[in-house]
């Protein structure tokens, strides 16, 4: 990213996250990386996992920049759906930074398919990347979220914040397609709807030991894989126009989302679904068009999603 503006706006103070310590799963996608960015750009320094191992450490390299004396790690060839890869990179993070103070879970998995389209072990994939993966990520980095929550707590009796920052704090990321519902994306639809219910579970249950646990849900956002996915080009200049704000997302306002919640702005904020989309789930409930897959046409015709790897033919 060419600028600070491309990632973090002015609002926020340098060194607020000074000492801090950030491990983020799917950390080398565009939403979360710059997530991180921001994060680092204020002081934090950071673990960022992945798949792919030559990504990952190029973007954790690239991260490091954005601040002199950063440090960032990129841990690849990890698999979110197995508990011990992530134990693994979490021990790796906590080795070098001494503890974990934020947690973003973001790793996720999407693509167009219609229900009868979609097999069983598409469906899986899916749930278990989004849903296992992000359940294996509050397990793994839990302990240290304790020990975090524990050292930062705001004062019950004065309510003034720690001295020493924020810290013990988790946000999952989601998406609003679940509120009501698109055709295409049953999958995605369950597995976000899971992830919310794990949030809110982990507000309720950990909240006695400081904890905070949040949603942020983007919107459609800008130059990312899953705006490209989702709404080809050649229907992007039609939807924009139907948008409340007329404009799309950044990855910046998903990165201001994410200082907010973790600064001392978002003390008393927890068990929340943070949604950035400019209103725009409010604009339809579900049908619309995906290009040139109209709805309920493309559905009627009983043709398949082109192009939409890893998933076959479901027998019913």
């Amino acid at each position: 990213m060419s600028s600070k503006l491309d990632y973090i706006s002015d609002t926020w103070k340098d060194g607020l996250f000074a000492n801090k310590v950030v491990f983020c799963t799917g950390g080398a996608g565009t939403i979360c990386s710059a997530q991180v960015r921001a994060l680092v750009h204020l002081g934090a320094n950071a673990c960022i996992i992945g798949r792919n191992v030559e990504k990952t450490e190029r973007v954790a390299k690239d991260i490091a920049t954005v601040r002199p004396g950063a440090k960032v790690i990129g841990v690849g060839a990890v698999d979110v759906r197995k508990l011990e890869s992530l134990n693994d990179a979490v021990a790796r993070c906590v080795e070098e930074f001494g503890g974990i103070d934020f947690v973003i879970a973001g790793a996720a998995g999407n693509f167009l398919a219609s229900i009868n389209q979609l097999s069983a072990n598409a469906f899986k994939s899916v749930i278990d990347i989004d849903v296992l993966g992000s359940y294996n990520t509050l397990k793994a980095t839990l302990p240290y979220l304790v020990e975090s929550a524990k050292k930062h707590r705001v004062d019950p009796n004065t309510l003034k914040p720690s001295p020493t920052g924020t810290g013990g704090r988790i946000i999952f990321i989601s998406a609003t397609i679940h509120y009501r519902t698109m055709p295409f994306q049953a999958h995605v639809s369950v597995a976000k709807a899971g992830i919310d219910a794990l949030s809110h579970s982990v507000a309720v249950e950990f909240g006695p030991l400081g904890i905070t646990s949040n949603i942020i849900a983007p919107g459609p956002i800008a130059a990312t894989e899953g705006m490209d996915r989702l709404l080809p080009s050649d229907a992007k200049n039609v939807y924009i126009k139907t948008q409340p704000l007329g404009r799309i997302g950044s990855v910046r306002d998903i990165a201001d989302a994410t200082v907010y919640v973790f600064a001392d702005t978002g003390s008393y904020v927890s068990g929340q679904v943070l949604v950035v989309d400019g209103a725009a789930w409010r604009m339809s409930a579900g049908g619309g068009s995906f290009g040139k897959l109209e709805y309920p046409d493309f559905l009627l015709s009983g043709d398949a999603v082109p192009n939409v790897k890893g998933s076959k033919e479901s027998k019913l």
